[in-house]
């Protein structure tokens, strides 16, 4: 690193010289990365960088979504792309979550598999009735990824059963679960910090270049020089890589305060799978929305609007909850890394600058895996010099 004045000779030592991994981004991605390259790599000096006080993205501002597809996506995903890419990717999503409960730990992820349901309204009954003929194709596939059969079942019951409002029918997905979103950040910290790898909060990377021998992040402390650079920035990841489509997509979120003798229990799609909703903490969690503004929505900003908070606290008061009464406690934003394909892209970029990202908001099913392939990606590519 270049000696700068804000730091101390003991600091620059300690955290900025002889750098062999530089991972940018502190969320599931960048932490498997950095733990996959520990396993590696016993030996080998590692930082990450974050640019916040805690991770910026959407890996501690999620759902808790344990999911790898519900059958009406399952179904678009197949009208749109290659069908091996699709199955490709539902098993990658379901592959990632064993090896994120391997990793975390059920316990500390505070893992439930209560199922998912696919809600259908009225106008999505035409998309309904194409993909319940898909079903039986559906299980069979999921069989062999899974292991698990029948994994796809049409519940007609799931408004009488929850209380639901304007919801015709669904499509149950008994292997979905759900999980605390920060509780599992938090064990990826503690594991990170047992491994000797060192986290620097509030500091962002502002440019990254590379060259045969090295590679170089600059900050606001300075340039920092290693062997090998991980972006891991999901939907932030177009600072650093023009030659992707990777957009960013902001999910906004509702919570309400504690709801005495709440029934409904599960993961819930809504609406083609833009809305959805879960328990958690006897609380009804609720977001989505980004349809209403896909354009306003394409944004790296974390804040939340006033239209789309709106509109998820009619839905909730209308097809919720509707005899329940309900206060909002809490509203929050996170960014998600998106574009025309759901694969997420692990790649080489540069000399020594790689990536993973893009992961479709699909995070908590896939980052770890991805974080698995880049380590081993880099691994690689060194021991190949």
């Amino acid at each position: 690193m270049i000696p700068n004045e804000k730091i101390s000779y003991w600091e620059q030592k300690t955290f900025f010289n002889d750098i062999d991994y530089i991972i940018i981004g502190a969320g599931i991605v960048g932490y498997s990365t950095a733990l996959s390259l520990r396993k590696l790599s016993p030996t080998a000096k590692i930082l990450i960088l974050e640019r916040g006080n805690l991770p910026s993205g959407a890996s501690s501002k999620n759902a808790g979504f344990a999911c790898f597809g519900s059958a009406t996506e399952l179904y678009s995903d197949l009208q749109l792309n290659d069908e091996e890419e699709v199955w490709n990717t539902v098993k990658k999503r379901w592959d990632g979550l064993q090896n994120l409960r391997l990793l975390i730990g059920d316990d500390n992820l505070k893992f439930q598999n209560l199922g998912s349901w696919d809600l259908i309204t009225e106008k999505e009954i035409e998309l309904y009735e194409r993909t319940v003929n898909l079903i039986p194709q559906f299980n069979s596939k999921i069989e062999e990824i899974t292991g698990e059969e029948n994994v796809y079942t049409i519940d007609d019951s799931v408004a009488d059963k929850f209380g639901f409002k304007t919801i015709r029918t669904s499509i149950y997905n008994r292997l979905e679960g759900q999980i605390d979103t920060a509780a599992m950040n938090a064990e990826f910290y503690r594991q990170v910090i047992n491994a000797g790898i060192q986290v620097l909060f509030g500091t962002e990377a502002i440019d990254v270049n590379s060259n045969e021998n090295e590679a170089v992040v600059s900050t606001h402390f300075g340039e920092i020089c290693a062997k090998s650079i991980a972006i891991c920035t999901n939907g932030f990841a177009a600072q650093f890589i023009n030659d992707e489509e990777i957009l960013p997509a902001r999910a906004q979120v509702i919570i309400t305060k504690p709801i005495p003798n709440l029934h409904i229990h599960g993961t819930f799609h809504y609406d083609a799978g833009y809305f959805y909703f879960r328990n958690i903490d006897d609380r009804i969690l609720f977001g989505g929305g980004r349809n209403l503004d896909i354009r306003g929505e394409t944004t790296t900003e974390i804040i939340t609007s006033t239209e789309i908070i709106s509109h998820l606290k009619s839905l909730m008061k209308s097809v919720i909850l509707p005899t329940t009464e309900f206060e909002i406690d809490h509203q929050w934003a996170g960014i998600m890394g998106v574009g025309s394909s759901k694969k997420p892209i692990v790649k080489k970029c540069t000399h020594s600058v790689f990536c993973g990202v893009r992961l479709g908001g699909m995070g908590v099913a896939i980052g770890s895996l991805v974080g698995k392939e880049l380590a081993q990606l880099i691994i690689d590519d060194n021991n190949s010099h």
